[in-house]
């Protein structure tokens, strides 16, 4: 069913639409500072750099991303639910228990030094109130299906791209002494940190250009005739979404580092190098396709395919196990988080 914008729907206060716009924000803002550890935790383990120049390489380049591979990752992120489905009335706090459900799961994932999925987490979120808001009909299962392959697919896919890459860099390597190559390593892992942190912004800071979308649809922003599954990303909104995740990244995710830099697999520069191209060329691939992965899943098990080069013994699978958990539990609860959030909301509005 395809429903118009039109003069018997509702449209919400634009004090509450700025409000919820302001709070997305606040996601993409606690994304930089969840995954900043993805983008850094490489280049500090090996300390190729200090921790005050990671982070700020890795936001400089999160930023940069903005005018880097379009916005195909927000138009998939911005389709999850059925726009001509619900009324634009319930739109932004449908939006809005998203959000409480993927910031909620966020903190408790940083909480506990998890590098979990900031994107999956909002994916969940806006299933589970999309469910609460309308029922399973508003959801297109069709792209959280792809969601989904991609959830198992892309770290697969990271951890392979890391093992090749890093058997291709001993091949290429071999007969170099280790105290001659280490120095041209740390300068290649410059390149491969801006690039995963490049990739990063590409991917992760589209998701929330894809839920400003639809808050725009139901002001009407795009005008009474908007197709609800072909609407553009404004360039503004592409600004502040990647100025967000860089201030974010500045923050730095302490915690994480150290799980991400020192307990999957102890790195060397040459190490670091392999897994960040591996992983930026996996997320770029997926950015360029328009499928929403995890870059925090990616960069694991990037590390942990490198790490095996060495031998799989050199990998604490304990550490990587618990990550495991905590990114099979990241879509369902905070599904349940955005469904009790929307109901909880409603009962207020009087919705």
């Amino acid at each position: 069913m395809h429903r118009k914008w039109a003069e018997d729907m509702v449209a919400p206060p634009l004090l509450l639409i700025g409000i919820i716009i302001f709070i997305a924000l606040v996601f993409d803002f606690t994304n930089g500072f969840h995954d900043s550890a993805n983008a850094i935790s490489t280049v500090v383990s090996t300390k190729v750099l200090s921790p005050r120049n990671a982070v700020v390489l890795a936001a400089l380049f999160n930023f940069i991303a903005a005018f880097g591979f379009g916005v195909a990752v927000a138009s998939t992120i911005s389709k999850i639910i059925k726009l001509d489905f619900v009324s634009t009335e319930i739109i932004p706090y449908i939006v809005l228990g998203s959000l409480i459900g993927a910031i909620s799961w966020n903190l408790i994932t940083w909480y506990f030094g998890l590098p979990t999925s900031s994107s999956h987490s909002l994916i969940g979120g806006m299933v589970g109130a999309g469910i609460s808001a309308a029922g399973i009909s508003a959801i297109k299962f069709f792209t959280v299906q792809l969601v989904a392959i991609f959830m198992i697919a892309s770290p697969l896919i990271g951890l392979v791209a890391g093992y090749l890459f890093m058997v291709m860099v001993i091949q290429l390597s071999k007969g170099y002494p280790r105290a001659s190559a280490e120095p041209y390593f740390r300068r290649l892992q410059l390149i491969s940190a801006a690039s995963y942190s490049f990739s990063h912004g590409t991917n992760d800071a589209q998701k929330t250009m894809g839920i400003i979308v639809p808050l725009l649809f139901s002001i009407g922003y795009f005008g009474l005739n908007a197709d609800p599954n072909a609407l553009p990303v404004p360039f503004w909104v592409i600004l502040l979404a990647h100025a967000a995740i860089a201030l974010g990244t500045l923050t730095g995710g302490w915690r994480i580092v150290k799980t991400m830099g020192y307990r999957i697999a102890n790195l060397r520069p040459v190490n670091g190098f392999a897994a960040e191209t591996a992983g930026a060329a996996t997320i770029i691939g997926s950015s360029m396709a328009g499928i929403p992965v995890s870059t925090a899943h990616i960069i694991c098990t990037s590390i942990m395919g490198v790490g095996t080069t060495m031998g799989t013994s050199m990998v604490k699978w304990g550490v990587a196990r618990s990550i495991v958990w905590a990114w099979i539990l990241t879509i369902p609860v905070s599904a349940v988080i955005g469904f009790i959030a929307l109901f909880v909301i409603r009962l207020f509005v009087g919705l």
